[in-house]
């Protein structure tokens, strides 16, 4: 069993890894996760950043984009289940519900099948607001770390936004 603080990063080695095990990450979306997720993707949908337009769209109101939800799987797959030394190699995703600011996402990846040939993992992953209904599911396939890591964690970067 890991040990988990906020201050590190323990991985989940292939041979650690059982069928049925998973792990959850939980993330409350922000106008400026909105805003910082357009900075960096380049995507400026009025459906994300424009309230007024957004209110005239069948969501009601600004919500976030789908692949940021897709991203907090990818973050759970780095940084937690299998964590550091996990190769990505395919994701399908499925998008069920939007997500508007102020969604509380919980981030659930649970190992579906293991490959012990080629050390790959197939895991199931759904993603559900607060409400415990799934906005996002889909599964990953990865290469899970064979060495067993105990990494401090990296915290993430601060950005400054500034209006366009």
């Amino acid at each position: 069993m890991n040990t988990r603080d906020d201050a590190w990063q323990e991985n989940f080695t292939h041979d650690e890894l059982q069928v049925g095990q998973s792990q959850t990450l939980v993330r409350t979306l922000t106008e400026q996760d909105i805003r910082a997720f357009a900075a960096v993707s380049g995507d400026t949908n009025p459906a994300h950043l424009d309230p007024e337009y957004a209110s005239h769209t069948m969501f009601h109101s600004v919500i976030a984009h789908g692949m940021w939800a897709g991203s907090l799987i990818s973050a759970l797959l780095g940084t937690r289940f299998p964590g550091p030394g996990t190769i990505y190699l395919h994701q399908e995703l499925h998008f069920c519900l939007p997500v508007h600011i102020g969604d509380t996402l919980t981030v659930t990846a649970t190992v579906a099948s293991k490959d012990d040939t080629k050390r790959r993992v197939e895991l199931d992953c759904v993603v559900t607001n607060q409400e415990g209904k799934t906005v996002l599911s889909g599964r990953a396939k990865v290469q899970a770390p064979t060495e067993k890591l105990r990494l401090r964690r990296i915290p993430a970067p601060r950005i400054q936004l500034l209006p366009g």
